[in-house]
């Protein structure tokens, strides 16, 4: 063998051992962190950031609204991919619903604290624990590639069992990429009739590195970064870089609502923009000043639910309007 295939046989395995194989095995490492539920409590009904004030007293106002409709509650499961999913519905004896799709890491009880401002507004409401999340069945969080099929399976449920006549869904960070998926998917139902959304991102790779630049602004990110980007698309089955809600969104026809933060560090405001303009269906953003990522309504409650309030009033001209769009496209 000649001397320079030696050295560079000699280079790449230096290469590979040194540096490719460890940064895989910690991406894989950084990779099952964030998105692989590898033990029951991971994930579960507790609050996620009992230490963050904000997140906590969240979580603890949504508790408190769950205490007070109680009463009208129910546990309620479905089966999607093969993954049994629990959720809880409470029927406040009107003839639509609403789905709260909450973002990874949050379990059903996360999404009491978003309820108010539809059960004030004639809305029955569906809180879920999603796959992998709660005590729902699932190991692998897939960004909502996958669990928008879970929401399409839930809203069959609240139509055809619970006699709804029809769904709305909210998502909140994750929950409305997978609100988005749902609704532009060709499975989605006539009775999805509308969506809102908070924080929502282009995609979720811009996301991770907004959240990895703001957490920890002196960690290199190369090749980590982009090795955590390879896994979820091995493993999860999702393709987070250059799919995701902005390359989604021109397809959507029903009526949508932009609930986003001049704040959040992760969705950054300008993106927020840019989906707003790639929508073509009927839409509306509203602006909040204060509230960082996916805190929007606890600093600004009373705007926060007007916003919704007054969404739903106008869904049926909305809708009125999306139908004839549709139907003269």
């Amino acid at each position: 063998m000649e001397w320079y295939w030696i050295v560079l046989i000699a280079v790449v395995g230096a290469f590979l051992f040194f540096f490719l194989i460890p940064t895989l095995i910690m991406s894989f490492v950084l990779y099952s962190v964030l998105l692989v539920r590898n033990k029951p409590e991971k994930w579960g009904r507790v609050c996620s950031m009992p230490e963050d004030p904000e997140c906590k007293r969240m979580f603890d106002l949504g508790l408190e609204w769950d205490a007070q409709y109680k009463d009208c509650k129910k546990e309620v499961t479905v089966t999607s991919d093969g993954f049994r999913l629990v959720g809880e519905y409470y029927d406040f004896g009107a003839r639509s619903a609403v789905i709260i799709i909450s973002g990874r890491t949050e379990s059903l009880l996360y999404s009491y604290y978003f309820a108010e401002p539809f059960r004030a507004s004639g809305y029955n409401v569906l809180v879920i624990d999603n796959r992998a999340h709660g005590l729902s069945e699932g190991k692998v969080s897939s960004l909502g590639y996958k669990e928008y099929r879970d929401v399409i399976q839930w809203s069959r449920l609240l139509h055809d069992e619970l006699e709804n006549e029809s769904v709305i869904l909210h998502g909140i960070c994750i929950g409305a990429s997978v609100a988005v998926f749902a609704a532009v998917s060709k499975e989605c139902p006539e009775y999805i009739k509308a969506i809102s959304v908070e924080g929502m991102y282009v995609n979720f790779y811009e996301s991770f590195v907004n959240h990895m630049r703001h957490d920890r602004p002196d960690t290199k990110t190369f090749p980590i970064m982009q090795e955590v980007m390879l896994h979820i698309r091995v493993f999860s089955g999702a393709n987070v870089v250059t799919d995701g809600p902005l390359k989604r969104i021109p397809k959507l026809k029903k009526p949508i609502l932009f609930l986003h933060s001049r704040e959040d560090q992760y969705s950054l405001p300008d993106k927020a923009e840019l989906l707003y303009d790639a929508c073509t269906a009927p839409k509306r953003i509203v602006w909040f000043d204060k509230g960082l990522h996916s805190r929007i309504r606890i600093n600004n409650t009373e705007k926060y639910d007007k916003a919704i309030s007054d969404y739903l009033r106008d869904l049926p001209g909305l809708i009125a309007e999306s139908e004839k769009i549709q139907q003269e496209g």
